[in-house]
This record gives C-alpha cells, structure tokens and sequence, in this order.
C-alpha cells in the first residue's frame, strides 16, 4: 500500500520511521493554513490535519494519506508558530512556570473516506528567566515549533512534567496513529 505522510515536518517524519513504516512519500500540503478564531483547539487541529490530508489525497489516488496538525493552547489562546523572535519570547514567558495543553489532529485519508482523531497532553514548564527565554530564543529551536519550544530539543529542558503522549508534543501521536492505522487493517507489527 502507497503511504504518504502531507508533511514537511522532519519530526513527523521520523516518528513514522520510529514505526517502521516503509517506504512511504512525503508530499506536504501546500494550501494555507487558517487559523480560525472562532474554533476551539480540538476542533481547529482536526480541520487543519483534515484539510491538509484532503489536499494531498484528492491528487494521490489510492494512496493511505496522513495529515497531522499541532497547536499549544494555554488560558483560552491557541498558540501556533512564533512569527518572529519577539512573538517567541511572549508565548514562552506565557508558559514559564505553567501547564498548557498540546492539541495535534491527526488524519487518515485512504479510499475516499477519512477518519480524524485527537490527542490531548499536558505539559508543565519550569519557571524560566528572561534570559534563559531570550538565550533560548536564539538558538533558532522555537521558530518553527507550536509554541515557540521543541520538547525533544532544548526545550526540553524546562519540561518538568508531561501528562500524557510524549510523541504527541513532538507533532504526531504514535500511539492514536498505530491504532487509527490497525482499525483500517494496516499492521505495522
């Protein structure tokens, strides 16, 4: 079976081989991303993982796609990628010394049909310094990442407690993945 991951991430990408999934394609999704107010995280990671994987499914034939989606959600705000360094600092100074909750939507498009499901996990920061934010800013880690941090990188640094699928944090929960995967009676064992 064709499997393609509509995904640019090099993190998503790993995981799947961390699965032993072979010899999939990557094919992003190239359609922008709208990051829709008025939608609450779980619903907003299921559209956005639901439209990428319909984009690339619709030109893929009979191809298995997998569409994911991640955003941070602390105190009512949904935390997507930094826009810049500044922005950076700003959501890492939101979630020094606190709990927010990781959100990823993951799709599975194959024969016509999709399936969509989400993953929820807590995360806890360590209080973090003005410095230790701006140092880490610098580093370049939180520019492409939900949240401005990378949970498998530097940033894990100051997670002091996870609740919940750790792979989740890193954009793609393996454990709903294999079990969506099982239910459309593909065996990665």
């Amino acid at each position: 079976m064709r499997i393609i991951l509509a995904s640019g991430s090099p993190r998503r990408r790993e995981l799947l081989e961390m699965l032993n999934v072979k010899d999939f394609e990557i094919i992003p999704a190239v359609g922008e991303e709208f990051m829709d107010p008025e939608l609450c995280p779980e619903e907003l990671v299921k559209k956005l993982s639901h439209d990428k994987a319909a984009e690339v499914a619709a030109q893929s034939g009979d191809a298995l796609v997998i569409g994911a989606d991640t955003v941070v959600a602390f105190d009512g705000a949904v935390l997507g990628k930094p826009k810049d360094k500044a922005d950076a600092r700003r959501m890492l100074s939101l979630l020094s010394g606190k709990t927010h909750t990781v959100f990823t939507g993951v799709t599975i498009c194959c024969a016509g049909k999709a399936m969509t499901q989400v993953e929820s996990t807590g995360v806890t920061f360590l209080p973090m310094s003005g410095e230790e934010i701006a140092a880490y800013v610098e580093t370049g880690e939180p520019m492409d990442k939900a949240g401005a941090y990378g949970a498998q990188g530097i940033g894990g640094l100051f997670v002091s407690r996870i609740d919940g699928d750790f792979f989740n944090v890193m954009g793609l929960p393996i454990s709903r993945l294999y079990l969506m995967l099982k239910k459309l009676g593909v065996n990665l064992i």
